[in-house]
This record gives structure tokens, sequence and C-alpha cells, in this order.
């Protein structure tokens, strides 16, 4: 394990696996760099991989108040350690941060796996006060209640599956992390799509999605390919919303050696 200190004095852990051109992995909510691990070890023939905790969770520091900018500068000093430009992997809410980071940052590639946005009827978008809701939640120690909240709201599970989940073993490490959901809450933000940022990133982007994810997921991912200027989808047959080393990194590596 590595670290950097990022422009707030906040350090940043992460692993450093391989040698060739730099990646730099980007988890999503309720991850830390450990769901992202299997795919950065997949990648490491190749590319030197940059797998990162995102601040407040598994080895990184935090630094309060959160802010949207703050993880852009997180980013921002894992690609100074790449030698001052990198390709960029975002998984899922991370895929969001990455999108919007590379607005600013000297991002060579972006690829991005399942973005959350809204962009049909099939459900309403998100309050504005789900981050204040979150953090309220875990302020009073109830990070079960939070984890709940974000499973239902965020990413729209069912009841049934949320108390279905309430005794899975992988409770606790949702319930230790549940502090960065306002996080990644704030940077979803309302989770319809970004139109006009996107429009205007020239960066080659390579979206993906899963055969087998939700409508939503895939629709998203198809509306991000088809606003960006280079933008290209790539659909993983018999995927879902997991991310499978196996499938996802022929296809990252195809893209980035393109």
């Amino acid at each position: 394990m590595r670290t950097v200190t990022s422009a707030d004095g906040t350090s940043i852990a992460f692993d450093r696996l391989g040698e060739g051109p730099p990646v730099i992995m980007v988890v999503g909510a309720f991850n830390t760099r450990a769901a992202t691990g299997p795919l950065a070890s997949a990648l490491s023939d190749g590319f030197t991989v940059l797998n990162y905790d995102r601040r407040g969770r598994g080895e990184s520091g935090d630094t309060p108040p959160y802010s949207v900018q703050r993880e852009i500068e997180d980013l921002a000093a894992l690609i100074a350690e790449a030698a001052g430009s990198a390709a960029v992997f975002g998984y899922s809410s991370g895929a969001t941060l990455a999108l919007k980071a590379a607005a600013s940052l000297a991002i060579s590639k972006l690829a991005l796996y399942e973005p959350p946005f809204i962009v049909d009827a099939s459900r309403p978008t998100l309050p504005a006060d789900l981050p204040d809701r979150l953090a309220g939640l875990v302020a009073a120690g109830r990070r079960g209640d939070a984890v709940e909240l974000y499973q239902r709201e965020a990413i729209g599970l069912p009841e049934e599956v949320v108390a279905g989940m309430r005794q899975a073993p992988f409770r606790p490490g949702l319930e230790a992390i549940a502090h960065t959901l306002a996080y990644d809450a704030t940077v979803v933000g309302d989770m319809t799509l970004p139109t006009e940022l996107i429009a205007s990133m020239p960066t080659p982007t390579l979206v993906i999605a899963g055969e087998n994810s939700p409508p939503l997921l895939r629709n998203a991912a198809r509306a991000v390919a088809d606003a960006l200027p280079n933008g290209q989808l790539r659909t993983l047959a018999g995927q879902s919303h997991d991310i499978s080393p196996e499938a996802t990194a022929p296809a990252l590596e195809e893209f980035l050696t393109g």
C-alpha cells in the first residue's frame, strides 16, 4: 500500500500494480479499492494500475467538509503520481466522479462502467436533500438505516431486497463506510444526465454496460456514449452491474491500446 497527499492534506491510499501506461481505478458507492482489485490485477500485465481508496473509506483519510472538488483533487494527486497523465476507469457512481473530473484533469482516456443516470421516466430523480438525510442518520449512529436509505432511493432496490440483505455477511462492511454514502449522493446529484458537460468533453471514452444489467443502467450507458463527441458503447454479453475481470479487462485493454 502506498499513499499520496491531496491538496487539502488528506492521505489517499492506493496499490500500484504492473508496468506500462498508467490507469487509475475509481470505485463506486459501498466500495473500497478491494472491489476493483481483481480488475486491477487482470490489467497489470500491460498497464501500471493505481487502485485507490476514495476519501473516507478503506485506508484513505478524510478531511471535512466534503466536496466533489476535493475528490477531484484526490484524483489529480494520483494523476501526478502517474507522471502527470493517466487513463481513468470509473465504476458506477465512481464513473460519474471520473466523468466530472475529466473536464479539468489530464485524463488521456476514460472508461465508464454503468454511470448511474436517469434518462427516461422509469423512476423519479433523486431528492436534493438525500445527502443531508444520509449524513444525519450516520451522525445519529443509525448507519444501517443510512445503508438502507441509499439502497432504496439512490439504487432503487425493492423493499424485499433491502430487507433480505440485512443479514448478509457483507452488511457490516457496508455500514463501516456508510458515512461515504452522503459523498456518493453528492457526486450523482439528482442523477439527471449532465448533457452540457458530456457534449463538451473531447476525451476518448468507452462506456461499458452489462447485457443483464437493469434497463435504467443500460439506457444510461447508451445515452452517455451517444452524447459524447468521442464516445463508444460496449455491451458485455452475460454481464451485470458487478464487474467481471474476465469480461471487462479485455474490453479495457482493446480500448486503452487502440
